[in-house]
């Protein structure tokens, strides 16, 4: 079922989300379900459960191809729960972001550019990745959304802020909704 993504305003997008307890659950089995299904209709790169309002340490990313994201390398299609970021550098990338919860609107933001992260899927398995580049990107801009932060609070210089329409003219604005 495809869910409503909150906008950035919403308070709900700024809470702390809590960890997920019970793994393998049908509960949980549908709003993996639901989160990819949305993912896909809004041409998301990821998702995170704070953003359809639902308050869980839930994460999902991966593409072969987004149209959002034309130039970026294929991420693999990811469910992480409980999630722990590490650092592996302290090379930091400057890079353009986008965000369903933040629509029309690009920024760029400085991310890690190399980092292990650690959790467990949907039925409790272990995931231990080592991420570079833009997957580690998407890695952290997800997992901030579990933290009450949007892109747009990372960003340190506005004049590399603005919409999409008129930062990317090549690219579709309304597939940044």
């Amino acid at each position: 079922m495809i869910r409503d993504i909150l906008k950035m305003g919403d308070p709900r997008l700024l809470r702390i989300a809590k960890a997920v307890e019970h793994f393998n659950t049908p509960e949980l089995d549908e709003l993996v379900e639901d989160m990819f299904d949305t993912m896909k209709h809004a041409n998301g790169a990821g998702l995170a459960a704070p953003q359809i309002g639902v308050d869980l340490q839930v994460v999902i990313f991966g593409f072969e191809h987004n149209e959002r994201y034309p130039d970026a390398p294929e991420v693999p299609k990811t469910v992480l729960i409980n999630p722990v970021i590490t650092p592996l550098t302290q090379d930091m990338e400057e890079g353009w972001e986008g965000c369903l919860s933040v629509p029309g609107l690009r920024g760029v933001v400085n991310r890690y550019s190399m980092l292990r992260y650690e959790g467990v899927d949907q039925t409790g398995n272990p995931i231990d990745r080592v991420a570079e580049g833009f997957h580690a990107r998407v890695v952290q801009h997800e997992c901030d959304h579990l933290i009450g932060k949007l892109y747009p609070m990372r960003i340190t210089d506005f004049s590399k802020f603005g919409f999409t329409e008129i930062l990317f003219p090549g690219l579709d604005p309304n597939s940044d909704d």
